[in-house]
């Protein structure tokens, strides 16, 4: 299990992607997070989460005008199991 604490400015967002075999909760400590999972867009507030199941396209994304925190855990760790789809699929996924 990996727990990591990550802050999110204004604006910014990750690249779309998938892990194959790691789950994962994102807890927002802070603001509200963007939550676009296989193509629905979920705002996470603070004091909620969200799961990602494995091999579920998703990506983070901090739409609003402050910085956002959030944790994320992952079981197991996600190191060597990320695939970024933008270069692959576009903006459709």
């Amino acid at each position: 299990m990996m727990v990591i604490e990550e802050r999110m400015p204004a604006g910014t967002s990750e690249r779309r992607h998938l892990h194959m075999v790691a789950r994962q909760f994102f807890y927002v400590l802070t603001g509200a997070l963007t939550m676009e999972l296989e193509g629905v867009r979920h705002v996470v507030t603070a004091g909620s989460g969200i799961e990602i199941p494995p091999q579920a396209r998703h990506q983070a994304r901090n739409d609003s005008p402050a910085d956002i925190r959030f944790l994320v855990v992952s079981t197991p760790s996600t190191r060597g199991d990320r695939i970024d789809l933008d270069e692959e699929q576009g903006s459709t996924c």
